[in-house]
């Protein structure tokens, strides 16, 4: 790729990130909006409406920039928990590491790199990027050493603010704990496998087991039955009680009465705030009623929880073997009440295994279906090779701006779009193994996503644009660390645009929120019931930290190789620190 290139994909992409920015400042002033752009204090009725109209509406402005950076570390962690605490700690560790970087890549080792052979300022829009790698730099060349002590100094930097940042995050954490209320999960754990006996009940069984092995701690338990009319219920009670949250968050000129017939068409005017209060106690009588009818003749499953008098008691009945068959009574830590994920309690260890082993292959499959968009996005920044396979396109690339589109920005902006519907099946991957809470879910899907992300993007993308061609060097082993050695300086253009689209654009697009946006306007003028019903969204960890994290390994990758992609990645983390508060602080 040539520089022109990458300035054509960097001025799109710039062009895109300022065009979301300003639609932000504007629609998230739009009282219509509120539920998009500030979910979580609409949930919370901290939100006053104003329908009053006024010109500063319609004008962006830069003031959710500075409410952003306003809340403190404590205050983001009464409202957001202490993920999102973490979420911020991940970019403030790397803004600390890629500025020393920086600083380092660009003053010293970008010009030793430039210089090379000799100093050339002459048409350096149509140079090729390599110059600014370090494959410019003679074989042998006393300089190399500049690079080496660098590598050193950048290593022990590193080294030292790992240690300082995992010292805070853990003293953050011991304070979170010992700060709050003892909770009932920390007392309890998730026994599954329950061997069957004939005549006794699961419920005797676990009773009989801990009072025996576990005498001094053992307190209760409780057996998971088959409750999906239960669930159903408690969705319903949920959805009911955000429509009360949000009708009391309204002023007195919104709707005061409705009718409580056929789609709110017939029926006597009633007060909506009672009338849902009404239903509420309703549903959870309900609920009580069903929850009793289980305890006496619902169907149990091999599973329970059981509580013990202490966290020590639990902490040991968990770490200890309660079998000599290792697929019964199988222990774990029970997961919060609202975090539970119920599908696969009555699934037995065999199944499990065998769920875990199906979703590895098909992640490997997926993988490797998936290096054909990467073959095809690495012909594109070779504009040689596409009108080999495609001579037909000869004219259209002689065009010198269709030409650095195509090799700039036209790649990484496909591989994009692909990557989009990666993180979605990951987690339904993840959700297929057997886990039994929802966060043990998203770090399943983080962990797929971010080694998907290594081999498909980094990797992949290496060895298909610079090096798959001479599939004679994995022949003769000892000659692939010298040819990676100049493949991987050669992808340093690729991975440039790559963060520029994939980082810059796909977070203003996180700020703007079309899709969202999209789908609330449809629904709020299709669904007469809408406007009451919506969920606090919560922050796509298993998306957005694999790509914090890989966006860290090409910096770390490339600070000697290629330092010019040190500025790129600062101005992504920049960037991130800043949406991801704003985001945080709103709900969104």
């Amino acid at each position: 790729m040539i520089v022109s290139a990458l300035l054509t994909s960097v001025g799109i992409n710039l062009g895109l990130c300022i065009l979301f920015f300003t639609l932000y400042s504007i629609l998230r002033k739009q009282p219509g909006n509120v539920n998009v752009y500030a979910p979580r204090l609409v949930a919370e009725g901290k939100f006053q409406h104003n329908s009053h109209f006024h010109l500063e509406r319609l004008l962006p402005s830069p003031g959710w920039v500075r409410r952003a950076w306003m809340p403190s570390e404590e205050e983001l962690l009464s409202s957001s928990g202490l993920d999102a605490v973490v979420l911020m700690r991940i970019f403030v560790f790397s803004l600390r590491v890629f500025s020393f970087a920086g600083i380092v890549g660009i003053f010293i080792l970008l010009p030793v790199n430039y210089v090379g052979n000799q100093l050339d300022f002459s048409d350096l829009p149509n140079k090729s990027l390599d110059i600014f790698s370090i494959s410019n730099v003679n074989n042998g060349s006393k300089r190399l050493w500049i690079h080496f002590c660098s590598a050193y100094v950048f290593t022990g930097v590193v080294c030292y603010l790992l240690y300082y940042e995992y010292k805070y995050i853990s003293m953050k954490r011991l304070a979170y704990f010992y700060s709050s209320k003892p909770q009932p999960h920390q007392f309890t754990i998730l026994v599954r496998g329950i061997p069957r006996s004939a005549g006794n009940s699961f419920s005797g069984i676990v009773e009989s087991f801990f009072m025996e092995y576990h005498p001094a701690t053992y307190l209760s338990h409780l057996v998971v039955r088959r409750t999906n009319k239960v669930q159903g219920l408690i969705k319903d009670a949920k959805l009911l009680y955000n429509r009360l949250i949000h009708m009391k968050s309204k002023n007195s000129t919104q709707q005061k009465f409705m009718r409580d017939g056929f789609l709110g068409l017939f029926g006597r005017k009633v007060d909506p705030v009672d009338h849902y209060e009404k239903k509420l106690e309703d549903l959870e009588e309900n609920v009580r009623i069903e929850q009793l009818g289980l305890s006496v003749s619902g169907e149990e499953v091999p599973a329970a929880f059981v509580s013990f008098k202490s966290r020590y008691g639990a902490a040991i009945a968990f770490h200890i073997q309660q079998s000599t068959n290792p697929t019964k009574w199988v222990t774990e830590p029970a997961p919060e009440p609202n975090d539970v994920y119920w599908h696969f309690f009555s699934t037995s260890f065999i199944k499990r295994w065998i769920s875990k082993l199906v979703v590895i292959v098909a992640c490997i499959l997926l993988t490797i279906l998936f290096l054909i968009p990467v073959v095809f996005v690495q012909g594109l920044t070779h504009l040689d090779q596409l009108e080999t396979f495609m001579p037909f396109l000869k004219g259209i690339l002689t065009i010198a701006f269709v030409s650095q589109v195509i090799t700039g920005y036209l790649p990484s902006l496909i591989l994009q779009l692909f990557l989009k519907i990666v993180s979605p099946i990951m987690k339904i991957f993840s959700s297929m193994q057997g886990y039994i809470s929802h966060s043990q879910i998203e770090i399943s899907a983080c962990k797929k996503v971010l080694w998907f992300t290594i081999w498909n993007i980094f990797f992949a993308n290496v060895l298909s644009g610079s090096a798959l061609y001479q599939i004679n060097i994995f022949l003769e082993p000892k000659n692939i660390p010298g040819k990676l050695a100049i493949a991987v300086p050669s992808q340093a253009s690729f991975f440039i645009a790559y963060v520029v689209t994939s980082g810059w654009t796909s977070l203003s697009s996180e700020l703007f929120r079309v899709i969202p946006l999209i789908w609330d306007f449809i629904r709020r003028h299709c669904s007469g019931s809408y406007a009451d019903e919506f969920e606090v969204p919560s922050i796509p960890y298993h998306r957005e930290i694999p790509r914090i994290l890989f966006f860290g390994l090409l910096g770390i990758t490339y600070f000697l190789l290629a330092p010019l992609i040190l500025p790129f990645l600062l101005v992504y983390y920049c960037l991130g620190y800043i949406i991801y508060r704003n985001q945080d602080y709103y709900g969104c």
